[in-house]
Order: structure tokens, then C-alpha cells, then sequence
């Protein structure tokens, strides 16, 4: 899969055109994996932890069941369970009620759920490039923004990208009335590309691409976001304010795992994507598993979530001046430096 030629707009174009168009999307997903259920750890020993994905099982995943398997989190003494999400939204909330010890969410649900009163923060973002875009099999021949005129886009009402979409194609001096958009439902956005149903889908391309490709035999190319104006801090760990405050060693540990994890997986990506075929329910065939492994990697600047200061202001900004948070609060009212540290 290849990325369309890049054409950059300017960040107070963008903001303008958010502030009429991205009102905040509503959460459609009020629970998280929900159960018991999980992949659990081998072994068996150190401290029961659960984590809960942004969603099942994909690519991205793929160094948290290296670090299992490879005994990375039980040497820091975590016996490490992984549950499927079914959103960030819903995986922010199910840490916030104490239903899983830690998160791995998108930081605008992030954001929302701390505004919303929710106690949790942030403990490092991985993906500080943003993964959001528009997708297309190759013989769409599309290669800007302004290209998407005159084509079908599916997407889902309630998601962040659904709200934000018209403005991001204002920015880009594309007029939203040329561009229909049909409403789809997530399973189905896939399918739907596949059979040729709509032109193109919004979502995370490194994810969904991948899948397309398998069951089409056809290239995906995409127009990433982050190239045309509009990054903003992807997944990483969320834990509650209260395990920070009962267990900062429990969350010290667990950071640290993670990043060794991640780097590990990174330099060994065909073990890792071995590892997580077997180990993960439900996972993609192994060859899309290591294709949505691959465009992950250059999406983590620092594979030890080490942020910024900055770049969560960064974020902070562009969503409050996009209309996407009413209040904006500084940067460790969402992220606690102390664990993953600042880059």
C-alpha cells in the first residue's frame, strides 16, 4: 500500500473551516470489551494486570503479545491479560470505572473523557503521527483532496473523522457539497470498499487497508491526514488517576515493558507477527497482520511514548479551536510525563 502524492494545508485554514464543521462527535460505544475473556499471559506469573485494546485484534497490537511471549512483562512482575476493545471511547471509559488496569486509546477519546470528568491520563502516546485518512483502491486514480469531488466516501456517523471530514476537505479547498458522503456501519466499511459500493472510506489506514488488499487483490493508496494538515496524537496507555495514585510502580513497570516490547517487535517484526497469529483471537491472516505491523513502525517517532509538551499542545489546540473540546486544560491535566518521559 502507497501513500497518494502529499500536499500540505495550512493549519489556521483548517481551524477555521473545524470550528463551522467538527462539532464534537457523540460515543457510540458506552462499554468496553465487556467479560472475562482475554488472551492471557504465559506462564502464569507476577501481578494480574488487564489491558484493553482500542479495538480486536490487529496489526498494531502485534508487541503486546511479543512482550508476553517473550516473557518481557512478567520479568517486570505483570502476568499480562489482552482484551479486545470496541472503541477508544469505550476502552477510556472501561479504565476510568476500574473494569481494566490499563488502556490502549486514541487520545482525542482521551481528551473528551477527561473533560468529561473522567480520572485517568495518559501515560505516553506511541502513535504521534496520526493514523486517520481516506482510502481507495489505486484505480480510483486518486492522488490530492480535490480528487475526492465527485466520488462516494463511506463513513460512520459518531466517530471523530465522520465530524471532522468537512472541514478537513475546506481546508484543502475542496467543496464538501461535491463529496457524497454515505453512511456506513463499521463492519461493513470494508466490504463496501471492496465491492465497490463507495469510492473510498475514512478510518485508520494502516489497519484496514491491509484487509482490503487481501480480500481484493487490489492496491490501497490513502490520503493520510497528518499529511494535509491535521495531526493530532494517536494511541498509547491510558491508566486511571487512581491506579497512579495506589500503584505508580505497577504503572512504572508496565511502561517500561511496553516500551521494550515495542522495540523488540520492531527490530523482529516476522517473530512478532508469528507470535501475535498465534497467541491473539480473532487477529487477521498473518500476511495482513505483518503488512499493518509495517505501516505502524514509522508512525512511532519514539517507540518508547515518550512525548512532548509540545506536541500535545499541539493537539490540545487544534481540537479546541476545532470545536471538539469545549474546555482546554493544559497538558498534565491528560498526560503524566513521569512514566514514558518526554522526548
Amino acid at each position: 500500500m502507497r501513500p497518494a502524492i502529499k500536499r500540505t494545508a495550512t493549519a489556521s485554514a483548517l481551524l477555521a473551516a473545524l470550528l463551522t464543521a467538527a462539532a464534537c462527535a457523540p460515543d457510540t460505544s458506552d462499554s468496553g470489551s465487556g467479560g472475562d475473556g482475554g488472551d492471557k499471559a504465559g506462564g502464569g506469573k507476577g501481578k494480574k494486570v488487564t489491558l484493553t485494546l482500542n479495538w480486536v485484534p490487529y496489526g498494531e497490537h502485534a508487541a503486546f503479545y511479543y512482550g508476553v511471549e517473550k516473557g518481557i512483562y512478567e520479568k517486570a512482575g505483570i502476568n499480562l491479560t489482552i482484551k479486545p476493545g470496541h472503541g477508544s471511547a469505550g476502552t477510556v471509559k472501561q479504565v476510568a470505572q476500574g473494569h481494566s488496569d490499563f488502556g490502549w486509546a486514541d487520545t482525542p477519546a482521551l481528551l473528551a473523557g477527561v473533560n468529561e470528568g473522567m480520572k485517568v491520563k495518559s501515560l505516553g502516546v506511541y502513535l504521534q503521527k496520526g493514523p486517520s485518512s481516506v482510502q481507495f483502491t489505486s484505480d480510483q486514480k486518486i492522488k490530492t483532496p480535490k480528487d475526492l469531488e465527485g466520488k462516494t466516501v463511506g463513513g460512520t456517523p459518531g466517530d471523530a473523522l465522520y465530524a471532522t471530514f468537512p472541514g478537513w476537505l475546506k481546508a484543502n479547498k475542496v467543496d464538501p457539497d461535491k463529496v457524497k458522503v454515505v453512511n456506513t456501519d463499521p463492519a461493513a466499511k470494508i466490504a463496501n470498499l471492496g465491492a465497490g459500493k463507495v469510492d473510498a472510506i475514512m478510518g485508520f489506514f494502516h489497519d484496514q487497508g491491509p484487509t482490503v488488499e487481501d480480500k481484493t487483490g487490489k492496491q490501497v493508496d490513502y490520503l493520510l491526514w497528518a499529511d494535509y494538515g491535521m495531526n493530532v496524537l494517536g494511541n498509547g496507555i491510558v491508566a486511571s488517576d487512581k491506579l497512579l495514585q495506589d500503584d505508580p510502580k505497577l504503572a512504572k513497570a508496565f511502561a517500561k515493558a511496553t516500551a521494550e516490547s515495542w522495540e523488540q517487535a520492531a527490530a523482529n517484526q516476522g517473530e512478532a507477527v508469528k507470535i501475535m497469529s498465534q497467541a491473539a483471537t480473532g487477529a487477521p491472516p498473518e500476511k495482513v497482520l505483518a503488512n499493518q505491523l509495517k505501516l505502524t513502525l514509522p508512525l512511532l517517532q519514539d517507540k518508547h511514548g515518550a512525548n512532548t509538551e509540545a506536541k500535545w499542545q499541539e493537539t490540545i489546540d487544534l481540537l479546541k479551536d476545532g470545536g471538539m473540546l469545549k474546555k482546554a486544560q493544559e497538558p498534565s491535566a491528560y498526560w503524566d510525563a513521569s512514566y514514558a518521559g518526554q522526548g
